[in-house]
């Protein structure tokens, strides 16, 4: 990275902060208890550009690198994680458009992108399929100019308040093999496509999380994503590595967050005339939670450069994923024991930690899904 780089990065990291410290800060407390979509908060974000800051400048947004990008997110998830959720999605469908999208469709789209006039995310899993993609039931179906689509999807984040969805869908249900089948569609809410209901969750509380419904939802051919049918599957794979990147970068800041409460409360509490951070047990903790968060940082640097390099880069980004999220359960976890009683305590913010971390090792892909990616690419990488 070069000084103008280092400089602009460290300019915009600081804007981040002072944004957090004065406008999530304060509220992420109430509103996460609450279960209330920060509508404030996210006002604060689209004046700030962050919904377009993957967006290359020529379109409106801010062109950053992925890796001041996984800064910026590590930095919100030791606030408050849900609100990087906001922004994770929708810059996944940013990013498929600005990948794979004509030209057309990228003026149409990239600018309102940015400013999040229209702000959305990526629809992709359904009541019957979440890993398996290629087994989604929701087709379209070619009808002169416009498609044609019918289906349901399931655990859409933005989905209440979104307004612009990417949608994988089957054109060709009878494609062998499957995946040539599948496109991808930018289709904003309409009559024929809405939210159903609002799904209630353990954890990650704020953000919208819905079922979404297209009932014979008309969206005009010109909105197929790089004009060609069978492509989306691959089109949504590779904006999958930019998501496990974010969700890797969530991982850091959550375990970040697990551990800077650790160690103020250790250094609060006393126990047997002197601070539990005297105590060999806490510090065996405080040692191995401190490590665990630096080594997920690194994992998740390195795969965010390999990513603006345009190398491939799904074995990085899945041991970036794999390691940090586990490493906010574990430092999750072993917040709530250092703070004993208090951490089970809603007083104390560890609990909160506690339930948000368990989705970082489900959302995008399954850390199961990611040993086996791990592994496949090892081969792979590594033939004899």
């Amino acid at each position: 990275m070069s000084n103008q780089d280092a400089d602009q990065e460290r300019i915009i990291l600081d804007m981040v902060d002072r944004f957090l410290e004065k406008e999530v800060k304060p509220y992420a407390w109430q509103l996460e208890h609450d279960d209330e979509y920060p509508a404030e908060i996210v006002e604060k974000m689209k004046e700030m550009g962050l919904f377009g800051c993957l967006i290359a400048p020529e379109y409106g947004g801010l062109g950053l690198s992925t890796v001041t990008y996984a800064k910026i997110i590590e930095h919100i998830s030791i606030v408050w994680m849900s609100v990087s959720g906001i922004i994770n999605s929708h810059i996944i469908m940013a990013a498929a458009l600005q990948r794979n999208g004509t030209e057309e469709q990228k003026r149409a789209f990239l600018p309102r992108f940015a400013t999040g006039e229209l702000r959305g995310g990526i629809a992709l899993t359904e009541p019957d399929c979440g890993t398996d993609l290629q087994a989604i039931r929701t087709t379209a179906v070619r009808d002169g100019d416009d498609y044609i689509i019918q289906g349901n999807k399931m655990w859409i984040s933005n989905g209440i308040y979104g307004n612009c969805f990417a949608v994988l869908v089957k054109t060709d249900p009878n494609a062998s093999p499957r995946h040539k089948g599948m496109s991808l569609f930018l289709v904003e809410k309409s009559d024929a496509f809405r939210a159903s209901r609002k799904l209630e969750k353990l954890g990650y509380k704020g953000i919208d999380s819905a079922e979404l419904v297209f009932d014979q939802c008309r969206v005009p051919a010109s909105q197929l994503i790089g004009g060609k049918e069978g492509k989306g599957l691959q089109m949504i794979l590779n904006g999958l590595e930019l998501g496990r990147i974010n969700v890797a970068a969530r991982g850091v800041g959550v375990a970040q967050a697990a551990l800077n409460e650790a160690v103020k409360y250790s250094q609060q509490r006393k126990t047997f005339g002197k601070q539990i951070c005297e105590h060999q047990a806490i510090q065996l903790k405080l040692g191995d939670m401190a490590t665990r968060t630096e080594a997920s940082r690194l994992l998740t640097m390195r795969a965010a450069e390999a990513y603006d390099r345009g190398e491939r880069c799904d074995m990085e980004a899945g041991m970036a994923k794999l390691f940090a999220t586990e490493s906010a359960l574990e430092n999750s976890m072993e917040a709530m024991r250092v703070h004993g009683g208090y951490g089970y305590s809603k007083e104390y913010l560890v609990e909160r930690f506690y339930r948000d971390a368990p989705l970082l090792t489900i959302g995008e892909g399954t850390n199961e899904m990611q040993r086996i990616i791990i592994a496949k690419q090892l081969i792979a990488r590594n033939p004899i």
